[in-house]
């Protein structure tokens, strides 16, 4: 997990499967070589499947496993802390509705804040369906 790319890879998972051409195009810059060692190494720890959707020339799709899943609470967590120290004119937003999420506790628990970000069940229903919880609104 600790590789470069792999946490950007498993955001755009969040959102639901995706193909290789897919993360070419959300992460520019990424070399071809990488992101396939990536996901293959993804696939090794069990953390996606993979499914092929073209056999002519071979392609695949790419979905989160709910352990895969799991890891949007560590995403989540990072946007969140990224968005108050580091990119302060980036807001976390809600995916479902749009509602930017406030960047101080306000007294609420952890568990609170994880709950109203979608967060507090992640194999919960919105996982389930490969649904992004929250996304940062650049």
């Amino acid at each position: 997990m600790g590789d470069r790319w792999t946490l950007l890879l498993v955001r755009d998972l969040l959102r639901g499967a995706r193909r290789f051409q897919d993360f070419q195009t959300s992460l520019p810059g990424i070399p071809p070589n990488i992101l396939s060692d990536r996901l293959k190494l993804m696939e090794e720890h069990g953390l996606v499947t993979r499914r092929l959707y073209s056999d002519h020339p071979p392609r695949a799709e790419y979905a989160l496993t709910d352990k895969g899943r799991e890891l949007g609470v560590v995403v989540g967590a990072l946007a969140a802390w990224g968005s108050r120290h580091v990119h302060r004119q980036t807001a976390l937003v809600h995916a479902a509705c749009g509602a930017p999420r406030s960047s101080s506790a306000g007294g609420r628990s952890p568990a609170r804040r994880r709950a109203r970000l979608g967060l507090a069940d992640p194999l919960g229903e919105r996982a389930q369906h490969g649904m992004s919880v929250c996304h940062m609104n650049l």
